[in-house]
């Protein structure tokens, strides 16, 4: 059986594109396909994704590699996939200095 041809469009770390392609079984191809959406842009999120949550990518290279203007577009992204920010005892005392320091 002779397999799809998917082309994604992934942004390497220094800005430069670079295309990617993967093969895959027809009938995944289509069953994919049939859940909507661009495929080759779920498949560019699923990989950002997975490459930010191991570590490969910072937030600012997921922001650039997926094309969002704002943080907070990314932020809402990330929520949209229960990627949660981690947040740690001594970021709430970071931040309480500061708003002492502050006056707030």
């Amino acid at each position: 059986m002779r397999g799809a041809v998917l082309d994604a469009t992934v942004v390497p770390r220094y800005g430069e594109n670079m295309n990617l392609t993967v093969e895959i079984p027809e009938d995944l191809a289509r069953s994919l396909n049939g859940a909507g959406g661009d495929l080759s842009r779920r498949v560019l999120e699923t990989l950002a994704l997975d490459e930010y949550k191991s570590g490969r990518l910072t937030k600012p290279e997921l922001r650039h590699a997926l094309g969002f203007a704002t943080g907070y577009e990314l932020d809402g992204f990330l929520k949209k996939h229960q990627v949660w920010i981690e947040y740690d005892e001594q970021d709430l005392d970071r931040e309480r200095a500061s708003l002492d320091r502050l006056g707030l």
